[in-house]
């Protein structure tokens, strides 16, 4: 799987197999972020949700993760919902705060929601960047089924990690193939049926590549079951790992219950 990778991505994946994380079973790294992920979505205190993204920023260290690199990923991440967290304040009914340009105004609720959901965010993806984005594909799937997730499921993300690099090499071949017969892509009609006719083609590619590989897999004696070769096994580490986490996690749910009754 390491031709799917650039090059920042294999040096981030070298660095990640010296991490102290690197040392636990897949299937318990991938239960931490489960757990995770559950807890802070169910979190609705500022405070609580601050040591939860205070929780997940100390794992950092521990997965060989570059900082800087991490952390620029986030902040693209928050790209997708800027939109989102810029209009809540304006279109959320409540206590006036301040008065803005072209007669909106921001509510105190509308703030508070903003950095929630901001706050929460953020927690999620960087825990589960530096729990499960630092495995390998083929140990992600590998661990998916032995915690008993669908094997149809497992099977399809296989092929997909497998497979999509080969797609983008079609892709690339009739992009290329495009441009030697001076085709420039601009607004016009000329250009979007182009541009209809690549994605049409490549799916009719795809499917011709998809049965020829079911064909030479069922050659081989493919049944519809993947054999799982892999050496998973419980560790003391893990069971520390676990317990440890779980008591943070604790922690951090019975602080949120405070909070709230407090309120």
């Amino acid at each position: 799987m390491a031709h799917l990778l650039s090059e920042a991505d294999r040096t981030l994946a070298r660095t990640a197999r010296h991490a102290a994380l690197r040392g636990l079973d897949p299937r318990t790294r991938i239960i931490a972020a489960a757990a995770f992920a559950v807890v802070v979505v169910a979190l609705s205190s500022l405070p609580a949700l601050a040591v939860a993204l205070g929780l997940a920023l100390a794992l950092l260290p521990f997965s060989g993760l570059a900082p800087a690199v991490t952390l620029k990923r986030m902040a693209m991440m928050d790209g997708f919902i800027i939109v989102m967290l810029v209009t809540l304040p304006v279109t959320t009914p409540g206590t006036l705060l301040a008065d803005l340009p072209f007669g909106l105004v921001a509510t105190r609720e509308g703030l508070r929601l903003t950095a929630e959901i901001a706050l929460s965010a953020n927690a999620v993806i960087l825990a589960l960047m530096v729990l499960v984005g630092t495995m390998d594909a083929v140990v992600l799937c590998h661990a998916l089924a032995r915690l008993g997730a669908p094997l149809r499921l497992v099977h399809l993300l296989l092929f997909t990690v497998r497979y999509i690099e080969v797609l983008r090499a079609e892709y690339r071949r009739a992009r290329q193939a495009m441009r030697a017969r001076a085709f420039r892509p601009r607004s016009n009609l000329h250009s979007w049926r182009s541009v209809g006719h690549l994605v049409g083609m490549l799916l009719v590619r795809a499917l011709e590549r998809s049965e020829r590989i079911l064909q030479a897999m069922k050659c081989r004696g493919f049944t519809g079951q993947i054999p799982l070769l892999d050496d998973l096994r419980w560790q003391r580490c893990d069971l520390a790992f676990g317990l440890g986490w779980g008591a943070c996690l604790l922690a951090l749910t019975l602080w949120e219950i405070t909070l709230v009754h407090a309120a």
